[in-house]
């Protein structure tokens, strides 16, 4: 089938909106009407990525209706409205077995290589194979993707929002609720408010915590904060965190720390800024190079802990729906999270403002497309058809 797509023809370029074939979906894969999708800053760090493949396909939040799906699917069927995950598991490895579903090494090959879980593309232009970009490739009309990639969602879910929590949404709130297990009553800070530390903040709020520290470097973004459930925040660029933390818990630290940053500046402060038997939850990527400095001294006494989380060791399957409930129950904000939706023809203005150190970095821009998008067809058969 034709359809219009954001290409990605080389490094650091401006993508090019063209018509591209999909192939139809192969055993254990699902096509999707792709019906919105956020752009993500790892998006753009893909984009200038000289290791990214090309030509390929961006895109990893999105949401839309299942219209055709492989032989052997039985998760999904045709018709049904799903959040699209981008790191699908495997289920029998040893990580799945015990329960830790994001520490599966599955889906790392195919999305490093460009491809779909079976070490190949359903992407084609000009007569020759593209690249997908986490098995998702969400910045087109439609998309092919594996099953386990396809989490159904509540029937009054609205898309906009359910496009966001596929990855900023769910690492922010994983981090808080799973990998750093924010009790109630208890402290925690969150350093880099933007799009995942802002649903740490809100992964706090929703586990319990009586007081919410949001360090940033940005006013705006602290501000902002505030709306999604901080009660206090710290201007890192004017203060010492550490040493604020302290003196905003009665100079034990907070009960917990989610460095969303990437930066190895706000890990040392937050280690600094956590009491005894304290949790630091490392979320923000580093790059390679970079390296961590602990004070020693005293080290042993402390009783802290220093975790690295994937994905907000979340489990799609039940942490997507939770989510979804909750903003349908007003317990969750995600509505306020868009902050514009464009066409699919605009995305490289999107992509500009990630270069502007000022702009509004607290939520996401997105692409939604028009419902009167054509039904596929694959060499002349009918559309939607459902393989049992």
């Amino acid at each position: 089938m034709r359809m219009k797509a954001a290409v990605m023809e080389a490094t650091g370029r401006p993508l090019q909106v063209k018509e591209v074939d999909l192939q139809a979906p192969k055993a254990g894969e699902v096509l999707i009407k792709i019906e919105a999708t956020s752009i993500c800053h790892s998006d753009f760090n893909a984009l200038h990525d000289p290791t990214t493949p090309v030509p390929a396909i961006l895109g990893h939040e999105g949401a839309g209706i299942v219209k055709e799906v492989g032989p052997h699917v039985t998760k999904v069927k045709v018709g049904d409205r799903v959040a699209l995950n981008w790191v699908p598991y495997c289920g029998v490895c040893e990580y799945c077995i015990s329960g830790e579903f994001h520490m599966c090494e599955t889906a790392f090959e195919p999305m490093f290589n460009g491809t779909l879980l079976d070490g190949t593309s359903r992407l084609v232009m000009d007569g020759k194979p593209m690249y997908h970009y986490s098995l998702l490739s969400t910045f087109a009309e439609y998309t092919v993707v594996p099953e386990l990639s396809c989490v159904k969602l509540p029937p009054d879910m609205p898309m906009a929002q359910a496009s966001l929590i596929g990855c900023g949404v769910a690492t922010g709130y994983g981090a808080a609720v799973h990998a750093a297990q924010v009790k109630p009553g208890t402290s925690a800070a969150v350093f880099g408010i933007g799009g995942v530390g802002i649903n740490a903040v809100q992964g706090a709020r929703i586990a319990g915590a009586r007081q919410i520290i949001a360090c940033d470097v940005k006013e705006q973004n602290l501000e902002i904060a505030r709306q999604f459930g901080a009660t206090h925040t710290i201007n890192v660029g004017k203060e010492d965190a550490g040493e604020a933390l302290r003196a905003l818990t009665g100079g034990f630290g907070v009960h917990y720390a989610i460095d969303c940053s990437g930066n190895t500046k706000a890990t040392e402060s937050a280690w600094m800024g956590v009491r005894k038997k304290g949790v630091v939850v490392v979320v923000g990527a580093f790059g390679s190079s970079m390296m961590i400095r602990l004070p020693a001294g005293g080290f042993h006494r402390m009783g802290k802990t220093l975790k690295g989380s994937f994905y907000g060791d979340v489990q799609p399957f039940r942490d997507f729906v939770t989510i979804s409930n909750l903003y349908l129950e007003s317990k969750y904000k995600l509505d306020e999270l868009i902050l514009n939706r464009v066409q699919l023809e605009d995305i490289n203005a999107v992509f500009d403002s990630f270069h502007q150190h000022s702009c509004v970095n607290v939520g996401r821009s997105l692409i939604e497309f028009s419902s009167q998008v054509p039904l596929p067809s694959f060499g002349g058969e009918k559309a939607g058809r459902s393989y049992v």
